[in-house]
């Protein structure tokens, strides 16, 4: 069954993995509706590139820590397109720093944008999904929520949450007709591996059996296919894409 005139709600899409789920899913035709929190100029010139494939598209800038501020979201996007039927949590942040080192706030904003992030989104919309009995939640996890990453105790943990929430709520929800799965990248080419030095993505690329760095429309193929109807019988799963690097 092809996407084509379907809704996809996606978080945090102005660049980077979520700039390429919103434009993979584009291409298949679904009208998009993404948040963004401060790239303005990045999201209106996705909203451009959007449009110009020939569906809706609207951003709206939220701060997903926010829940009443998500749900008007959420609102406003039923109300633009009349629909709802592919939620993407995607939105995340990250603060590199040993837990020796992390202050209150920055283990707070970290949980509060990943995991409750997560939470706000899902819970603004899911009753949507559950009246009309359809419709699939995909979450960006890490590979860091399956093995941990150093110096990164507030991300990892986010991530893990992250899965536990997948896996609960797939079950809860799955006599309605509602899909829920994760995704988990490893080391993937965004602004976040530009910021890491040399010498550490060599020492990295050296932990991946294929050599190389993930490609944000890498995993945004995923996202598409669990979107899906090929993808039908798929739920309460962790996708891994990450070269093999969880492996070791």
């Amino acid at each position: 069954m092809s996407l084509k005139g379907k809704t996809a709600i996606i978080s945090g899409a102005s660049r980077g993995i979520g700039k390429a789920i919103a434009l993979e899913l584009a291409r298949e035709g679904v009208n998009i509706s993404f948040s963004f929190l401060k790239s303005r100029k990045e999201a209106n010139n996705l909203v451009k590139e959007i449009k110009s494939l020939s569906v809706q598209c609207k951003a709206f800038q939220v701060d997903i820590q926010d829940f009443e501020s998500v749900k008007s979201w959420v609102s406003k996007t039923l109300k633009t397109f009349g629909e709802l039927d592919i939620i993407v949590n995607n939105a995340g942040i990250v603060i590199d720093k040993a837990l020796a080192l992390t202050e209150p706030k920055e283990w707070a904003d970290v949980i509060n944008t990943n995991l409750t992030g997560t939470y706000n989104l899902t819970r603004a919309s899911i009753i949507t999904l559950l009246k009309q009995k359809s419709g699939t939640i995909i979450n960006i996890t890490s590979v860091c929520g399956l093995i941990g990453c150093p110096r990164q105790v507030n991300y990892s943990s986010s991530k893990a949450g992250i899965i536990g929430f997948t896996k609960s709520l797939a079950q809860e929800v799955g006599p309605f007709n509602v899909r829920v799965n994760a995704v988990a990248p490893g080391y993937t080419e965004t602004d976040m591996i530009s910021a890491i030095k040399d010498d550490s993505k060599k020492a990295a690329l050296e932990k991946i059996p294929l050599g190389r760095f993930g490609k944000p429309e890498e995993v945004a193929k995923v996202v598409r296919f669990l979107a899906s109807e090929e993808s039908r019988y798929i739920t309460g799963e962790v996708i891994v894409i990450d070269g093999g690097l969880s492996m070791a």
